[in-house]
């Protein structure tokens, strides 16, 4: 049983004519990390949303290891399984401290207090935030604003994380410390990833990459194989990471290359 199921999902917003999702199909198994990619009103975050119950289909089934987000006794039980976090960090942080921050899901569980500071205490070390327990929020900057949330999310123990667009609103250094975070938590604890992101670096980060075009998805696959298909990455309205791009370009003058992800590969292909 996958982790993450939809078959043959519709969603329409009540003010809008086109379908948001036209029968999406999709499973994400425990421990992968797949990145959801696509243009401006593709559908990518009506789909990450169907994930955490903030919406359900008007027709087809979201199921969470088992559950079916339509019956609403199952609401609370999934949102403990599937973290969400969103684009600004400002909208999901509620408390004057880092550490009552972190703490207010489990409060919400009724955990222990032991047990809370605990699981506070883990998530920012998790995240690498230990030590920022006592500062206030609003004087962190982008990136660690949304460790800290990330962190909120970590301490509620969720076996997945679904983020929607976490890097757009941060500078490079802000997109770094997160992506940084979020592949070590895939990595070292096994946590589901789902990455809503228009960035294609950021994809190819991932172990599966799936396209989302007019509420569809188009196409899954590895990262290599997406990005060599440029034609459909053309056709969903997207670009080629910026290092995929050139070494085309390079092939184009003649030089010979291999298929190329990083820069890295680029730069020791080129020795």
């Amino acid at each position: 049983m996958s982790q993450i199921e939809m078959q043959g999902v519709e969603f329409s917003y009540r003010d809008q004519q086109d379908k948001a999702l036209a029968g999406v199909n999709l499973k994400v198994e425990k421990g992968e990390f797949i990145a959801v990619i696509g243009a401006n009103g593709s559908g990518k975050s009506t789909l990450a949303k169907m994930m955490n119950v903030l919406l359900v289909p008007d027709e087809g089934t979201v199921t969470i290891n088992g559950l079916e987000t339509a019956d609403p006794d199952n609401i609370w039980q999934i949102r403990q399984q599937v973290g969400m976090v969103f684009q600004n960090p400002d909208n999901q942080l509620v408390a004057t401290l880092v550490e009552d921050d972190v703490a207010f899901g489990p409060e919400n569980l009724a955990l222990p207090p032991e047990e809370i500071r605990q699981r506070v205490d883990q998530a920012l070390e998790t995240v690498g935030m230990d030590g920022y327990q006592s500062h206030p929020p609003h004087k962190l900057s982008g990136g660690q604003k949304q460790r800290v949330a990330i962190a909120g999310i970590l301490a509620m123990m969720p076996d997945c994380i679904v983020l929607d667009e976490p890097t757009a609103m941060l500078d490079p250094i802000g997109r770094k410390e997160v992506l940084e975070t979020i592949s070590r938590l895939n990595r070292e604890e096994n946590i589901t990833v789902v990455l809503i992101t228009h960035f294609m670096e950021e994809a190819g980060l991932a172990d599966r990459i799936a396209i989302m075009q007019e509420g569809r998805i188009s196409r899954t696959g590895s990262p290599r194989e997406i990005f060599r298909d440029t034609g459909l990455i053309a056709e969903a309205g997207l670009d080629v990471p910026e290092v995929v791009a050139l070494a085309n370009q390079l092939r184009q003058q003649g030089v010979s290359l291999p298929e190329v992800m990083t820069a890295d590969e680029l730069v020791n292909s080129l020795c």
